[in-house]
């Protein structure tokens, strides 16, 4: 959702892109290199003459329940991926000059209520936050290599047509619209265009490192959130709230996602002189889905 976005933008900007996949398309928009990182193999060259990596390989959070094997899958997706970008860039007499990594607001855990979180505030004792903890350590690494690292902590990335909007806004559709567990956890979000701006701001100025929350402005409680897309949808608003209980049972541990909130800031980004496009909640679903 993220990755072929920031490929295309970079490559408007003048820069030339390789993408690593498993499977190598015909298409020939772009160099692809195959890897395997199962096999902790990379096709020979990949790495060879670049100035940046963006790494946004993983599985998806959301897809499947969370079970012993699938947590594994979930940070192995992560982990083992940044490894294999390291090993094979350690053995390369130029380096690139960054790394630019996805990372999750998870790693504050999966409910800090109304408090209003930075960079700097403890991480969470739950599954996502010590998968995240051991995201952005495999990205440190890098700076063992001399490259500058950046991280990314990311929130809900609204799409049109992808990821969790497009799962929220279902019932929606369906005439069921209704907060998700107590309704007051907070949503931070950010719009796909935002996020993918993101990137390129992180590559393209040499000031930037360190560790930022890429959310908007405007954290919202899941109840504002889920009124919000039926106000944009034209859609009711009037079912009473979907309990915890129930989520819980249809999604296991991973209900933790709807049923718990953060609510994040973004200053430290802004303060690098970061401006965001789309900060206001009912604007952006309107950009998102009335505008195209």
């Amino acid at each position: 959702m993220i990755g072929a976005k920031v490929a295309h933008q970079l490559k408007h900007r003048g820069h030339n892109v390789r993408i690593l996949t498993r499977s190598v398309p015909k298409s020939k928009d772009f160099d692809y290199y195959s890897w395997d990182p199962d096999k902790d193999s990379i096709q020979e060259g990949a790495v060879e003459g670049i100035d940046a990596i963006v790494h946004l390989a993983g599985e998806s959070i959301g897809e499947r329940r969370w079970t012993k094997t699938r947590k594994k899958i979930l940070t192995d997706s992560r982990v083992k991926t940044a490894k294999l970008l390291k090993d094979a860039i350690a053995k390369q007499e130029k380096k690139p000059e960054v790394f630019v990594s996805a990372s999750g607001i998870g790693y504050y855990g999966y409910d800090t209520g109304s408090i209003l979180i930075k960079e700097g505030s403890r991480f969470g004792d739950d599954f996502l936050a010590t998968l995240v903890k051991k995201w952005e350590a495999a990205a440190d690494e890098f700076q063992l290599l001399g490259m500058r690292v950046v991280k990314f902590r990311t929130s809900i990335v609204l799409s049109p047509s992808k990821g969790a909007l497009d799962m929220m806004a279902k019932p929606v559709k369906m005439w069921l619209g209704a907060a998700l567990g107590r309704g007051d956890q907070y949503i931070s979000w950010i719009h796909l265009n935002d996020i993918v701006s993101l990137y390129i701001f992180a590559i393209e100025n040499n000031g930037i490192k360190d560790v930022f929350n890429a959310v908007s402005s405007e954290p919202v409680t899941n109840k504002v959130f889920m009124k919000s897309i039926a106000k944009v949808l034209n859609k009711p608003f009037f079912l009473p709230n979907v309990p915890s209980f129930v989520l819980r049972l249809y999604l296991g541990e991973m209900s933790s996602i709807v049923t718990g909130g953060n609510r994040v800031t973004s200053e430290k980004i802004r303060l690098e002189g970061f401006e965001f496009q789309h900060d206001i909640l009912e604007a952006a679903l309107k950009n998102l889905w009335i505008s195209k």
